[in-house]
């Protein structure tokens, strides 16, 4: 496959609410966690995560939608806590420093509030 990894992520998140569709109409959803080498690696939560037909959620709704809409070699594993299904640490995650950056900041700026509030309510 020749596209890089950021594309397919990019693809997929542009298109995870589409394909969403069946799996939130039946109590769950789909998380996309990263790309590596034309496979996406996702997580069925809600009511789909524990579900026995997860595997056929994943394989006959998610991966064939995605297969429609992006590209025809495209794989998708759901990252069940098996030691099959689980995620490369170099997949594409969509994360880069400065988001780290930005979450750490906000946790500084939440936990300030926090400490105000408590302030004012007296704890």
């Amino acid at each position: 496959m020749t596209f890089l990894d950021e594309d397919i992520y990019s693809a997929v998140q542009n298109y995870l609410p589409k394909v969403s569709e069946y799996v939130q109409s039946h109590g769950g959803d789909i998380k996309l966690l990263g790309v590596k080498d034309g496979t996406v690696y996702i997580a069925l939560t809600g009511a789909c995560g524990g579900c026995s037909m997860s595997l056929m959620t994943t394989k006959m709704v998610v991966q064939k939608k995605l297969r429609e809409l992006i590209h025809p070699e495209l794989s998708v594993v759901n990252v069940d806590g098996t030691p099959e299904n689980v995620m490369p640490e170099d997949a594409y995650t969509g994360e880069d420093e400065s988001s780290d950056t930005q979450t750490e900041q906000f946790s500084q700026e939440k936990q300030g509030m926090v400490d105000k509030l408590k302030h004012i309510v007296g704890l």
